[in-house]
């Protein structure tokens, strides 16, 4: 079936949805049933960097800053972040995981390598790596 490239579109919000989808389903199922994947990408984001301020955070899960600001509320009330100052400017504020955050993102390890197998089903090595490089020429052309 060959797909014009207007559908490509579609298709990418379409897998959007339905990884979304799966992401809450999983969450679930493991108990935090008031996740969205924006929680889980905040999470993911802070397991990569020690620490982060909320412009860089919004930048880096692309969302303004009002929006990043509730996320980042919630997770606190959920004691899986932690807000401090930042000792080089005390009038800026520091985005941190608490142990319970790092927990957390070590049981979503799992899930993740459960959704990126779905994801890949079928795909060669060589596939993945031009599927990636197409998306990343993509998202370049939006920066």
């Amino acid at each position: 079936m060959e797909i014009s490239v207007k559908q490509s579109i579609s298709l990418l919000s379409h897998i959007h949805s339905v990884t979304s989808d799966f992401l809450r389903d999983k969450l679930k199922e493991n108990g935090w049933p008031d996740f969205a994947t924006s929680h889980g990408n905040i999470l993911f984001q802070l397991n990569c960097c020690e620490s982060m301020t909320m412009k860089d955070l919004s930048q880096k899960i692309n969302r303004d800053k009002s929006t990043t600001t509730v996320l980042v509320r919630k997770l606190e009330q959920e004691g899986l972040i932690e807000t401090v100052s930042d000792s080089n400017d005390k009038r800026s504020k520091l985005i941190r995981l608490t142990a319970k955050g790092k927990e957390y993102n070590s049981k979503t390890s799992e899930i993740s390598k459960d959704l990126i197998s779905t994801f890949y089903k079928g795909f060669s090595e060589e596939e993945k790596t031009k599927f990636v490089d197409f998306l990343q020429k993509i998202s370049n052309n939006f920066s």
